[in-house]
């Protein structure tokens, strides 16, 4: 996939394919242009963690489907129900730039374990953009869960 066909096209147009990510394998990057939120001991480079989530799998992955709704310019290019995962890509207002963030949930003794990943496609530096989404985003699913 060129930079180009990625920068031209809207919403999840000019991708490549959607692809679930093995959390128990993933590899962060070298660069300072990715996010990792995950739950204590599931990953050894987490950049977030965060704590267990005293509610059901089923709530969390109910929580966890809603997230991207919130954002703007934020596309679902796929759900895997089976893994409890989901892939969005969220485009910069200026540029276009896609970043693409991929959420799980994991059940967990006691509650629920959450992944969520935001990384960009493009560059080298994101200037914090994809931490900053991350804790959004884990600040909406708090709420969402509050909220029942």
């Amino acid at each position: 996939m060129s930079q180009a066909a990625m920068m031209r096209g809207r919403g999840t147009a000019g991708l490549p394919p959607a692809a679930p990510v093995d959390f128990s394998r993933l590899v962060l990057p070298a660069s300072p242009n990715a996010c990792l939120l995950a739950p204590p001991a599931m990953t050894t480079q987490p950049h977030i963690a965060q704590p267990l989530l005293p509610v059901s799998p089923e709530a969390a992955w109910a929580a966890l489907r809603m997230l991207g709704e919130a954002e703007p310019r934020c596309w679902k290019m796929a759900e895997w129900p089976e893994k409890r995962q989901l892939q969005w890509v969220v485009r910069t207002r200026l540029a276009n730039f896609p970043d693409l963030v991929n959420g799980q949930v994991v059940p967990l003794v006691g509650g629920s374990g959450i992944f969520l990943y935001s990384r960009s496609l493009l560059g080298y530096y994101d200037f914090g953009v994809n931490r900053r989404r991350i804790v959004a985003w884990r600040a909406r699913l708090d709420e969402a869960l509050r909220a029942g």
